[in-house]
């Protein structure tokens, strides 16, 4: 048997990340066992449901290397099938239509709360063999009683009982199907043989193997994820962190570094830590992945972004870091030195838009300077500066080492430790305390645009 996965999101806003880790999951099994990844748009909610939206999930799955095997199929084209269904498990005596209002259901409800039970439909017109009318939804002839069993790779056997279960309605009164039908047929349609979901899904699997088995379909395996969690172990969410993949890559982070951090979300293989998707597509089992929520954490991705990063070639690297430099008018071109800046500052953040703005003192100059560095650093080294300048300035040969060459010299004879002495310097070029090695700075700054750079935080501090 082939396996065939399945990815379902609907199209009610864009790619949320745990969107991405449920399909990276269902992408990454399915390659491993052989199989096919499918997509299919779940977008029967007329109000919230977007053509936009669903061009956002695509192009964003695509983007990120999560293409599936066949085109995708949209819920909102396939009605006829739906009802066609429902209207075999009717004839089969496995449901019957019902013609309860609303207020009726309410007042039941409202009782059974009162007396301490569970809200459920008492099934009032299960037997009155009632015709299909204006005013009746079709609801499915759930087992009154036994059991059903939901096989879970991630959580074992999960057990149900069916009194708890409800004559669900598989067919609204306009005629409409009902998502868990529809979940069901599709499944089948598609030759769906795994279902691979978060676990908010698994109360609904006991119901949808009721109309597997009205169908006669086949039974399907079941893998019900850990829900990704922020830092106070809530479901993630936008006080949190970014909840959109689209966020994430305008941000600077990888394709790569992102699929990485979420197959770390409730998976892992040994020490391991980066992993690319073709590692990913090898190493995965779905039967280690773990039960307890798994927990977004930005500096985990921040870390892993950085390795993602540094594991580029040079070539790699400035094509991803182009885009963003563009955004703030920079050319790399106009760099005397290109490849030697952009290698000096590959890992000096966790994310090329921070990268960007690191660049943009070794293009436009130094334009402020980092208020709490000039209090704690520049402030009282004028002299120093003047005279570290006139030191500089004799050099012949402007290159990193003859740069900290003469750097040393000049501690050494002024008897001032390393930070009093690198430290001004650094902001006077750069405005901050973060930068290369400081003779490498100030080899790719230049000789001349260096030294009037000192000038100027010199005028700056008197």
């Amino acid at each position: 048997m082939k396996v065939v996965t399945r990815f379902a999101p609907s199209p009610t806003g864009t790619l949320h990340i745990g969107g991405v880790r449920t399909a990276l999951f269902n992408y990454v099994y399915a390659k491993k066992m052989g199989g096919l990844f499918l997509i299919r748009i779940e977008d029967t909610d007329r109000q919230r449901s977007t053509k936009e939206f669903e061009k956002n999930i695509l192009d964003s799955l695509n983007s990120i290397g999560l293409s599936p095997d066949l085109d995708p199929i949209n819920q909102s084209e396939r009605a006829d099938i739906y009802i066609k269904a429902a209207d075999e498990i009717h004839k089969n005596g496995k449901a019957y239509y019902c013609n309860c209002s609303k207020e009726r259901l309410d007042k039941m409800r409202a009782a059974q709360q009162l007396n301490g039970q569970k809200p459920q439909y008492d099934g009032r017109c299960r037997n009155l063999n009632l015709e299909k009318s204006s005013n009746t939804v079709l609801r499915l002839k759930t087992p009154l009683d036994g059991q059903v069993v939901l096989r879970d790779y991630v959580r074992g056997d999960i057990t149900f009982e069916n009194s708890e279960l409800d004559d669900l309605i598989i067919l609204r009164s306009d005629g409409t199907p009902t998502y868990h039908l529809c979940n069901v047929v599709d499944d089948f349609e598609q030759g769906v043989t795994t279902v691979i979901r978060g676990e908010d899904h698994i109360s609904n699997t006991p119901r949808q193997i009721h109309i597997q088995q009205a169908l006669g379909y086949p039974e399907l395996e079941y893998a019900h994820l850990p829900l990704v969690l922020g830092a106070d172990k809530k479901r993630l969410s936008k006080r949190h962190a970014a909840t959109s993949l689209e966020e994430y890559k305008n941000e600077g982070y990888l394709d790569s570094a992102i699929l990485n951090t979420l197959a770390r979300l409730g998976w892992s293989k040994g020490e391991k830590e980066v992993f690319y998707l073709d590692d990913l597509i090898k190493d995965f089992e779905i039967t280690e992945v773990q039960k307890a929520g798994a927990i977004f954490d930005m500096t985990k991705l921040d870390w892993l972004n950085t390795q993602h990063l540094s594991n580029l070639s040079l070539v790699e690297f400035k094509s991803h870091l182009n885009p963003f430099l563009s955004s703030i008018d920079i050319n790399l071109d106009d760099h005397p030195k290109p490849d030697l800046l952009i290698d000096a500052m590959r890992s000096s953040e966790s994310n090329l838009v921070n990268i960007a703005n690191a660049l943009i003192p070794y293009f436009k100059g130094v334009t402020e300077y980092n208020p709490k560095a000039v209090k704690k650093f520049l402030a009282d080294s004028g002299n120093m500066l003047s005279s570290v300048a006139d030191a500089l300035e004799s050099l012949e040969d402007w290159d990193e080492e003859n740069i900290d060459l003469a750097l040393k010299n000049f501690q050494s004879s002024s008897n001032l430790p390393t930070p009093k002495v690198n430290q001004p310097i650094r902001i006077a070029v750069t405005g901050g305390t973060k930068s290369p090695s400081l003779g490498l700075t100030l080899e790719i700054i230049g000789k001349e645009d260096s030294l009037i750079r000192i000038k100027k935080a010199l005028d700056f501090i008197s």
